[in-house]
């Protein structure tokens, strides 16, 4: 379920652009493929869950509008952020690690 996102209609593989990352990423949960699930709240917080265990950790949108996650105590990465469209619907968002290149896919629940 998805909420807030309904009336865009970006293309798939469109850059999320800055505004739009808040309303993107707190549509709803997003599932990746490993099993894992993330929650983004508004207020900036963000849980991450993996085989019964919660991590928390924060988000944010840095001023040069990327996607940017922090895990205590020290963890901190950036994101190029993408739409994943199938059908005309936002069906999730991939994530690109600025530093690692690294891809993955979330898809909304």
């Amino acid at each position: 379920m998805t909420r807030n996102i309904d009336s865009l209609q970006p293309e798939d593989g469109a850059t999320v652009q800055p505004e739009q990352i808040p309303t993107a990423v707190t549509a709803g949960r997003l599932a990746y493929g490993d099993g894992t699930t993330q929650i983004f709240q508004p207020d900036g917080s963000t849980s991450y869950f993996e085989a019964g265990r919660q991590t928390e950790g924060t988000w944010s949108v840095d001023e040069n509008g990327r996607f940017c996650s922090f895990w205590p105590p020290s963890y901190q990465a950036s994101y190029d952020l993408r739409w994943m469209v199938e059908g005309g619907a936002v069906v999730g968002l991939r994530f690109s690690d600025l530093r690692s290149g690294t891809c993955f896919d979330g898809r909304f629940q």
